[in-house]
């Protein structure tokens, strides 16, 4: 046994107390305004459906509807592969998961639209409409998010409603429709775990305090607990990313929600619009969609708010020279978006689905291997090729688990290389600021 070595200190045990006193203010902020993610399912997109067009059988119709653009356009994983240039051994792997996600959860959230998808309709017909919305989806959840022996799921894992903005011109009208859907859940038998809502073209943090006002008032009016109701923010106007005095507007909406802001959604094209951009050149890729995301990215990161990146506008319609080209357009986009860590967009058709899943597990699938043995080695302590801190290792564990919410991974196959149970690897991926350091196995 070696020696002993003798330890000298200078400072007073006071010194340490003091200073820690000193930052007891900042540590409470720091718990408050960054909490970290909240460990849930992240969606891989959100579709949306206008309010006079969701019906009971829609989450099902879109699933039909994209395997049958499948059969005629890609009927095979060669031809599906070798439209996308998916790698010969992703080819099998990829094609039959997403042939299997669209006949067991073809959407896994959806919105019913009641502002831009929405139009020309009278306030009995809007009124009517979100009573129904409410009705549909109170009655999908009961009967279960994934029925195949049914012929497959008729809620998807997410739903709720796009209202209208808080701006003057249909303020009324969008404070009507939410509280008329929410009632309608309400007397249908509670709000469901998987609600969401969606409050568009948000330009003024106050716009977001006035939704946090409506919704303690819904709260306190039908005796739910208080926070039970929360929001996406969605990203549409040059505003919301740089306010009059120079400064992230955005970073000011998600203090505004006072926690209850679930997510930022990137509005492609009135975003777009919003700067004068061609309608040619509207797209998620453009250098002033990368700027919006990235402040947006950078304004969420740490609070448990989650971005989502925008649409494409080009369907996969028509002959199969152009679906192909619209799926590869997609597929790229997809891709892109997921390597710069925006895990959700938007779907606008139903021939965009199968190219969403294709690009979503083609990417778990393709560094699953890698991610998988780098994990182990941090948690075996057996070193590597590549020196991974704590910070890394709550990313690969993020990435496996991300993987394995949507289909794109298997239990059995992430722990057997990895090592760890599905309990170790969400201690891996949910330990908060100075808590890096987890053993689990």
């Amino acid at each position: 046994m070696g020696q002993q070595e003798k330890v000298s200190t200078s400072l007073a045990g006071a010194v340490s107390e003091g200073i820690s006193a000193s930052l007891a203010p900042v540590d409470a902020e720091l718990e408050r305004r960054y909490p970290g993610d909240p460990g849930t399912r992240q969606p891989v997109h959100t579709v949306y459906v206008p309010g006079e067009a969701f019906a009971a059988d829609t989450v099902r119709d879109w699933g039909d509807r994209a395997l049958a653009a499948l059969d005629e356009h890609a009927p095979d994983a060669a031809s599906f592969a070798a439209v996308l240039g998916l790698a010969d051994d992703l080819a099998e792997p990829v094609y039959t998961r997403v042939r299997a996600k669209l006949e067991r959860e073809p959407i896994e959230d959806l919105r019913v639209d009641f502002e831009d998808g929405y139009g020309g309709r009278t306030d009995a017909d809007e009124d009517a409409d979100a009573a129904r919305a409410a009705r549909l989806i109170a009655e999908a959840y009961a009967g279960g998010t994934s029925r195949p022996e049914a012929g497959g799921s008729t809620a998807a894992p997410y739903m709720g409603i796009r209202m209208k903005c808080m701006e003057a011109a249909v303020r009324d009208r969008g404070i009507r429709t939410l509280d008329v859907f929410l009632s309608g859940l309400m007397e249908a038998g509670g709000l469901p775990d998987g609600l969401v809502l969606t409050l568009p073209k948000v330009t003024y943090a106050e716009q977001v305090t006035a939704m946090v006002r409506l919704l303690e008032e819904f709260e306190k009016a039908r005796g739910l607990t208080p926070g039970r109701i929360g929001f996406e923010i969605q990203i549409e106007t040059s505003q919301s990313i740089l306010a009059a005095d120079g400064t992230a507007a955005v970073a000011r909406m998600i203090d505004a929600a006072e926690g209850r802001a679930t997510g930022l959604h990137y509005g492609t094209f009135d975003y777009s619009a919003c700067l004068g951009v061609s309608a040619a050149y509207q797209a998620s890729d453009h250098p002033a969609a990368d700027h919006a995301k990235a402040v947006m990215q950078v304004a969420a990161a740490g609070t448990g708010v989650r971005v989502s990146d925008g649409s494409t506008n080009v369907l996969p319609v028509g002959p199969t020279a152009k679906v192909h080209d619209a799926w590869r357009l997609h597929y790229g986009l997809t891709r892109r978006a997921l390597a710069r860590a925006y895990y959700q967009g938007w779907d606008m058709h139903p021939g965009h689905i199968p190219t969403r899943y294709a690009a979503v597990f083609a990417f778990y699938r393709e560094g699953f291997a890698q991610a998988a043995a780098r994990l182990a080695a941090y948690a075996n302590r057996t070193g590597g090729d590549i020196a991974d801190e704590p910070a890394t290792a709550k990313a690969l564990a993020g990435y496996l688990l991300r993987g394995l919410d949507c289909g794109a991974l298997d239990t059995a196959e992430v722990t057997r290389l990895t090592g760890l149970t599905l309990a170790g690897l969400q201690v891996y991926a949910g330990p908060r600021r100075g808590d890096l350091t987890p053993s689990a196995k």
